[in-house]
């Protein structure tokens, strides 16, 4: 079914029992066997071992400090609904049997699987979902959660196996993030809730998922054992998932050595985002011999936003023109070619290559009803339609330069000695990047040769992963290199992703430190909508607002994920999830061969 088809069924109240849909009624029912984009008859078995470059000191995932292998929130925990990456927005019972939801969508209740037990035979309850709830809602705990915690009012037990959350206000998509919040075994932490706010590898969480942290060298290695008694091993939702009995995440201080770990056979898998290295340098004997398949995944999701993020909480990125005249001297064309060979399709807006995003030319419709109480505070080109430059692919970016050039001028600045100078002096300021990323230094570095004809030399710090994280944190930078993915169900999230708590508040997404109004108005409008057809409009108007508001230089996309994997190791490419290659994919649906 396509993603449009998905997106913009016609959707009316919350659907009670055992799912729940943002709009309209969950797309499986109550009798569902599987997911439908799973294989369920997938073997068991195998080791599965996968490589990324960095390093961590911690196996908590939900703390703000610290350095996390990013899969363990996914592999090692697990929540009371499970979401069906094959659907939008939709969430299928995991440790709860049954969601039921107040008709004024202030309330919903989660009723626990009365199967549902720890690794070490625990049953998990309803003391175990309301701690998870209010250790997550501390300072200190990661920022993703504290939004929505200062919303609700009130967390009860109802029952022996109930718990209900009660908002501040209707908001149908809160209500199903919080049956998406990890839980964890209380007792383990009771009188060790420091664990939750410092780093360190003394504590290893007992939880009830798939997986269980089993083996770790920390800032090395960490493996996960699939759990021969694990509780839900038959439900619906899970089966034909979680088939390898042995995860392996191997850790790398670069990219060249990542790479060359898995051609001599290291690892199982590997992903690639340079489009011109994909062509290039997956051609080793591994390959020619048929060790290794080459696979290319579709998605249908929103591009997102990557690129280098210039944070308008300091002088000179508080003014858009100047914003625009760093984008126009982003020489795209020519980057793409000698990164990419001239192949990958540059990132237009934040939902670009999805039903969500903005439309080409003067917003119209609802769109344009939405953004029109504030048109005289939009910056240009947020109603009448933005579009970022194009360049001929020369070096030389004379188009770009001069448009850039005349931006400065009229924002104050001009050139004097060979420096571009404005109202607070000399124009000079560092670029944030994380170690390891040779690709993204090539980026930059093409980039400074035409920030030097502007009479700009930034200076450039590639930092390590744990001092590019505490700084990203706290905003200590100039601009930085980012990436935010999206997902075809946006809600509360975008509020800590460029909402205005993330101005001065540390730890939230929004980077740029956008304040504009119209960002949390659209955001509201989106989160209040009573249709799909309101929510996809004010979306696109959120799109356009961020867009035009010129915060990230962007870079590319790629709408086809490469994922090189050994021979044996398969994937359920007859029936992928409209997401591709995302959270939920690989190792969850793939399975080694017998």
């Amino acid at each position: 079914m396509a993603v449009a088809a998905l997106v913009l069924q016609a959707g009316a109240a919350m659907a009670d029992g055992h799912g729940i849909a943002l709009y309209g009624d969950p797309a499986l029912p109550a009798d569902f066997t599987h997911l439908p984009h799973v294989n369920p008859d997938a073997p068991k078995g195998g080791a599965f071992s996968d490589g990324q470059v960095g390093s961590f000191d911690s196996l908590n995932p939900h703390i703000q400090q610290g350095r996390v292998p990013w899969q363990l929130r996914f592999l090692a925990y697990e929540s009371l609904m499970g979401r069906s990456y094959g659907e939008p927005f939709t969430l299928y019972g995991l440790l709860a049997e049954r969601v039921e939801v107040s008709d004024d969508a202030t309330q919903v209740t989660y009723t626990l699987n009365p199967a549902a037990r720890f690794a070490d035979g625990a049953p998990v309850t309803v003391d175990d979902v309301i701690w998870s709830h209010d250790i997550l809602g501390q300072e200190g705990a990661n920022g993703r959660y504290r939004t929505a915690f200062s919303k609700v009012t009130g967390v009860e037990a109802v029952g022996e196996r109930g718990v209900r959350f009660t908002i501040d206000a209707p908001d149908r998509e809160l209500l199903m993030v919080l049956g998406m919040r990890p839980i964890m075994k209380k007792a383990q932490f009771e009188g060790r809730e420091e664990a939750f706010f410092t780093s360190g590898t003394d504590i290893v969480p007992m939880t009830s998922a798939p997986y269980q942290i089993t083996d770790f060298d920390a800032g090395r290695y960490v493996e996960l054992t699939r759990d021969p008694d694990y509780w839900g091993a038959d439900l619906p939702f899970r089966r034909g998932t979680n088939n390898v009995d042995t995860i392996r995440m191997e850790f790398f201080g670069d990219g060249t050595a990542h790479f060359e770990a898995f051609k001599a056979g290291e690892l199982s898998t590997m992903r690639e985002t340079n489009a011109a290295k994909w062509g290039r340098e997956y051609d080793f004997p591994r390959v020619q011999s048929g060790e290794v398949v080459l696979s290319e995944i579709p998605h249908q999701r929103p591009t997102g936003m990557t690129g280098l993020v210039m944070n308008t909480r300091r002088a000179p990125f508080d003014d858009w023109r100047v914003r625009e005249a760093l984008i126009q001297a982003f020489n795209f064309e020519y980057i793409n070619g000698v990164i990419n060979g001239g192949t990958q399709p540059r990132i237009t807006s934040y939902f670009a290559n999805s039903p969500l995003g903005m439309l080409e030319g003067p917003a119209e419709g609802r769109v344009a009803e939405l953004l029109a109480p504030m048109a005289d505070s939009l910056l240009p080109g947020t109603i009448e339609g933005y579009t970022l430059p194009e360049g001929d692919g020369q070096a030389a970016n004379r188009r770009g330069l001069r448009a850039a050039t005349r931006l400065l001028e009229e924002a104050g600045y001009v050139v004097e000695d060979g420096v571009l100078t404005g109202p607070d002096g000399p124009v000079a300021f560092e670029i944030l990047l994380p170690q390891g990323s040779s690709e993204v230094q090539s980026i930059v570095d093409i980039y400074i040769e035409g920030l030097k004809r502007l009479g700009i030399a930034p200076t450039v710090a590639s930092i390590d992963s744990a001092q590019f994280k505490e700084r990203q944190t706290a905003y200590d930078f100039d601009m930085i290199w980012y990436i935010w993915g999206l997902s075809l169900s946006p809600g509360n999230e975008q509020l800590a992703y460029w909402g205005p708590d993330g101005v001065e508040t540390p730890g939230t997404r929004n980077l740029m430190g956008a304040d504009d109004p119209a960002i949390k108005a659209m955001i509201d409008s989106m989160l209040g909508s009573e249709t799909q057809e309101d929510y996809v409009a004010a979306v696109r108007a959120l799109d356009r607002v961020l867009t035009a508001g010129r915060y990230v230089i962007p870079s590319w996309h790629n709408p086809v994920s490469w994922i090189a994997h050994e021979a044996s190791l398969s994937y359920p490419a007859d029936r992928l999830p409209i997401y591709g290659d995302w959270i939920g994919f690989q190792p969850d649906l793939w399975w080694f061969e017998e």
